[in-house]
């Protein structure tokens, strides 16, 4: 796999979206409350069915000390892909779009931006313009946004961004585009020893500053891309990370299996994702032997979400991927695929 920035990878799909700006209105990052039923059905957001009760199975049969298929508490980890399997990834990433904020954003202290390839086709909104973005240029945008800063500086960046700004389709804040069956899975994982990763393309540095109001998983149980540091001083003298303008993790593909035991150094016994850019932490998951669950979320509903795929048949697309070939995999390994459209009762917690 070509060495490139994940989570911008296909930030030149911003020219698809008409109107696919930010509301200034703040609105503060909420935690989604799971349903009042929760305590009856610990997943009250999904449909009786396969994929409903693989979930239940599977902690069912790895907290039970008495079956051969029992996990140890210490081997209870469980990893979760982020965008388009936790939270909505069309029509566009949410972290291609801040880095187009953070163009307009500091365009103010850089005139020469105006008449400066690639900054002058964000600034002025040319489309056409982006759409001749080479590579090269992709990567001065990400380099130039996400970087010249402190590793601490970064985070509160984000979360400044996060709450204002509003999803194009469903006018909701960021923090409320997750999928609720998703957050009951977590927490039912949870309370039964399970430890929650995000695992995701995207960048390490932009999900941990809200992964744990949104997801309830700490920011050192996250893994991502991400960008090198360098240890400096700052003007007195203080010990500083900087943030410097390198690809440090290319946490895609079989990165994925790489950054988990990089970072956790043991298989997970519970995968879920829904690209071909999961693959191979399913594949990783699966092959620890005894026990485990490996789940691929199909966005099939285009009336409450989206519908993209092409797996059996759905639309093309270019953001989140899953292709014919990954669904066949599915079948033929026993990994469970998860239709949004016929195993989710609600997507989101504001649906009526």
């Amino acid at each position: 796999m070509k060495t490139r920035l994940a989570f911008l990878s296909s930030i030149f799909l911003i020219l698809t979206l008409a109107g696919c700006t930010n509301n200034p209105t703040p609105a503060a990052p909420t935690t989604s409350q799971p349903a009042a039923t929760a305590a009856v059905d610990p997943l009250p957001s999904w449909n009786d069915g396969p994929a409903k009760q693989a979930i239940l199975d599977f902690v069912k049969t790895t907290i039970d000390k008495a079956n051969p298929k029992f996990v140890a508490p210490e081997d209870r980890i469980a990893t979760f892909d982020q965008d388009g399997t936790t939270w909505v990834e069309h029509p566009i990433y949410s972290q291609v779009l801040f880095a187009f904020d953070r163009v307009a954003e500091m365009a103010p202290q850089h005139p020469e931006w105006k008449t400066k390839m690639p900054f002058k086709a964000i600034v002025t909104g040319d489309k056409e313009a982006m759409a001749k973005f080479t590579t090269k240029d992709l990567e001065v945008i990400a380099m130039t946004t996400h970087t010249g800063m402190t590793a601490e500086a970064f985070g509160p960046m984000v979360k400044e961004w996060m709450a204002k700004a509003k999803h194009p389709k469903f006018d909701k804040p960021y923090p409320q585009m997750v999928y609720q069956p998703m957050l009951e899975v977590m927490k039912y994982l949870r309370d039964n020893g399970y430890k929650t990763y995000i695992v995701t393309g995207g960048g390490q540095d932009f999900v941990r500053a809200y992964a744990l109001p949104v997801y309830g998983i700490p920011p050192e149980q996250v893994i991502g891309s991400a960008l090198d540091t360098q240890y400096a001083y700052d003007k007195d003298g203080q010990g500083i990370l900087m943030r410097d303008p390198k690809l440090l993790l290319n946490n895609n593909g079989a990165g994925k299996a790489e950054d988990i035991y990089l970072f956790i150094g043991k298989r997970p016994k519970a995968a879920f994702g829904n690209t071909d850019g999961d693959r191979q932490m399913l594949e990783y998951t699966q092959a620890s032997g005894g026990a485990s669950l490996e789940m691929l979320v199909l966005h099939d509903d285009a009336a409450r979400e989206f519908a993209y795929g092409p797996a059996q048949g759905l639309p093309d697309t270019k953001v989140g991927i899953f292709p014919q070939a990954l669904y066949d995999e599915a079948k033929a390994k026993g990994w469970t695929v998860i239709s949004m459209k016929n195993d989710w009762k609600q997507i989101f917690s504001w649906e009526k």
